[in-house]
């Protein structure tokens, strides 16, 4: 694992990741990777995480919003749910064509959403979702750890139908939180997954108004391959948080 930071100090990728080449050319023994930018971006050994995350936000069925799509492995997952629309939002260009592929032989009705997270749930009716899984990419240093969260407290309650069900995660993120001696010394570490969910992810969740009766998580016992650059820790943390009806 590299110990040097997946950011640098103020860089931003934001402007220009739509036209970024997506590398879909890594492959070390089974875990092939996607890179965008020389960042990244996904890897199958997480496939079992993502399919967690993806039955988490899909257990109510109905219609469920996807924010990032990767490899499709939690969109592989969510289509397994039995789910009658998905609709995904993917910036990247190239990553955006395999989804519009990917789309035309699944069993709901999918609806490809092209553009920022940001800037396409703006425009999303409210109350239109029974399940969200947000885990995208962070673009800039100064959303690395945060993103994800800025998400829940500007979009979420409004898109999420009452009863409706989040998960999501920010593996690029959580990753560094969990290494103790981690490049980013902004932020707290910590050894302890479910420690650090409740000191820098809980909060937020209650302040936009989840009930903490109402958020839950499973854990995963997992071993990264060595050649990760972003997770190295043993376990990982699948939220499940429901908006009151």
């Amino acid at each position: 694992m590299s110990a040097e930071a997946i950011f640098n100090e103020n860089e931003d990728c934001k402007e220009s990741w739509n036209v970024t080449k997506a590398d879909y050319s890594i492959c070390i023994g089974d875990n092939d990777k996607l890179q965008i930018a020389g960042k990244p971006v996904m890897e199958r050994w997480e496939t079992p995480y993502m399919q967690m995350l993806a039955r988490a936000a899909a257990c109510k069925s109905g219609r469920v919003l996807e924010l990032g799509f990767g490899l499709a492995i939690a969109a592989s997952e969510i289509e397994r749910c039995g789910v009658a629309e998905h609709w995904i939002v993917e910036c990247n260009n190239e990553v955006f064509e395999n989804l519009k592929t990917w789309s035309k032989d699944q069993p709901s009705t999918v609806v490809p959403l092209h553009g920022l997270a940001e800037d396409i749930c703006r425009i999303l009716p409210g109350e239109h979702f029974d399940g969200i899984l947000y885990d995208t990419y962070p673009l800039t240093h100064g959303e690395w750890h945060t993103h994800h969260l800025d998400f829940i407290k500007t979009h979420c309650m409004r898109l999420l139908k009452p009863g409706g069900v989040l998960s999501f995660c920010n593996l690029t993120s959580w990753g560094e939180l969990m290494k103790v001696d981690g490049a980013d010394k902004r932020e707290q570490k910590f050894d302890d997954i479910e420690e650090m969910f409740r000191n820098t992810q809980l909060p937020l969740l209650k302040e936009c108004g989840f009930q903490e009766k109402n958020i839950s998580w499973e854990l995963l016992d997992i071993t990264p391959p060595k050649d990760c650059d972003y997770y190295s820790h043993t376990k990982m943390l699948a939220p499940k948080c429901f908006k009151n009806n």
